[in-house]
Parts: structure tokens; C-alpha cells; sequence
């Protein structure tokens, strides 16, 4: 019951961030960018739904990262939130045959949404432009995105399964933090590559991000079935099961 009553806790305050980037980010809403906002919402939107299933924990890597990260590099606010919020929603929803979860799904989007959000803000930021032409504001961002959107995953994890938050959060970021890595070098390329291409520069990145998902892919289940990537808490409770 105390689990129960905490983690209902946290997925309020999370979501009521989650809000408040949202209604903040209308509040700043200027004039959008046409056709670069229309192309990463519909890549970020068809991309959310190929994803890559963690092993051993409740969560998974998603080929629309990239999009909404340069989202946060070339959009407004407004527009990186709404990337996110609809590459988030639809990530959520499950295949066909699972039952939807509008708890979980609230406290993703909200999650990602925080994420966008701060990354935005980070990468917009006068103080860290300057430094080094730009290049110190995307580590920043991308950094922090990261971050956002593991800690509060593992924390709910932890609460929900009575397991402990860094050795599960350390999992996540064994896993996770490469593809991380990578796109952010694909979201550096890209937003060098808007000034002269311009808009459609984004969608050269579908096919390599789709490369990206099958190797992912077929890395997790190979070194899966051999036991290599089950984290240390998944072990703990099959252990357990016998």
C-alpha cells in the first residue's frame, strides 16, 4: 500500500511537470516552422512505433529520439513539446493484443515532454551557444534529455518492484546511453546540414536510424538468449522464481 501511495505520488508530480513545460511552452508559442515542424512531427510520430524492447526492464529505445532532439535544436519550444507529446503518445500505445495503459502513457508522455522541454530550453540559451559555436549547448541538452527521461523511469521501477534505483537506472544507461551517443552525432550533422539543405535534411536520417533499430535489435536478442544483457535485478528475480 505505501508503494502503491508513493508511486502514485511521483506519476502525479511528474505529470504536473509534464504540464507545466506544456502549458509554459504555449505561453512562449510563436509563429512555427512550416515544413521542418510538419516533417519531424510526422517522422517522430511514424518512427515512435518502432522501438526496441530493453532486456530484463519494464521500458524501451525508440527511432524517434533523433527526431525530436533536432526538433529541440531547430524548433521553438512549443513545437519541440509538440513533437514530443505525439512521438511519446503513440510510443505508448501498446502492439495489437495488449491492453492499454492510460497511467503508464500519461507518465511517459509527460516524461518525454520534460525531456523535450529541457533540452529546448538548454540548447536555446544564449550563455551556452557561445560557448564553443553551439557545440557545448547540444551536450548539455542531450545530456540532460537523457537523464530527464531515464532517472524518472528507473524511479518508478524502483518503487513499484521495491528494487533499488541506481542499480536499475545504471542498467537502463548501460543499455541505453550509445544509442544516445549516436544521436546526438546524427542530431549535430543534421542541424549543420539544415543550413544548406534546409528542411528536408531530417529525412535522411529515416534510413539510417531504421539501420540503426535492426542492429539494435538483433543485438538484444542475440546477447539476450545468451544471458549477457539481463540486468542484475531481472537475474535476482528469476533467481527467486525457483
Amino acid at each position: 500500500m505505501k508503494n502503491s501511495r508513493l508511486a502514485t505520488a511521483f506519476i502525479t508530480t511528474i505529470t504536473m511537470g509534464g504540464l507545466a513545460m506544456l502549458g509554459g511552452s504555449v505561453l512562449k508559442m510563436n509563429a512555427l516552422h512550416g515544413h521542418e515542424f510538419v516533417a519531424l512531427l510526422i517522422l517522430g510520430a511514424i518512427t515512435s512505433r518502432t522501438k526496441v524492447k530493453l532486456p530484463g526492464l519494464d521500458g524501451t529505445m525508440s527511432v524517434n529520439l533523433p527526431f525530436m532532439l533536432i526538433a529541440a535544436a531547430q524548433l521553438s519550444l512549443f513545437e519541440t513539446v509538440t513533437v514530443a507529446l505525439v512521438s511519446a503518445t503513440l510510443q505508448s500505445i501498446p502492439k495489437r493484443g495488449g491492453q492499454l495503459q492510460p497511467v503508464k502513457m500519461l507518465f511517459n508522455a509527460s516524461t518525454v515532454v520534460l525531456a523535450a522541454g529541457v533540452a529546448a530550453l538548454l540548447l536555446h540559451s544564449e550563455k551556452l551557444i557561445g560557448l564553443h559555436s553551439g557545440s557545448m549547448a547540444l551536450m548539455a541538452a542531450c545530456s540532460m534529455f537523457f537523464l530527464v527521461n531515464t532517472l524518472p523511469v528507473a524511479t518508478i521501477i524502483a518503487i513499484t518492484e521495491g528494487s533499488g534505483m541506481m542499480k536499475i537506472w545504471s542498467s537502463i544507461a548501460h543499455l541505453s546511453f550509445p544509442y544516445y551517443v549516436a544521436c546526438t552525432g546524427v542530431t549535430s550533422m543534421v542541424t549543420a546540414a539544415s543550413q544548406r539543405v534546409g528542411w528536408q535534411a531530417p529525412l535522411a536520417v529515416l534510413p539510417v536510424m531504421l539501420l540503426l533499430y535492426l542492429s539494435y535489435q538483433k543485438y538484444f536478442r542475440q546477447n539476450t538468449e545468451e544471458g549477457q544483457l539481463v540486468p542484475a535485478t531481472a537475474r535476482a528475480r528469476a533467481a527467486g522464481a525457483h
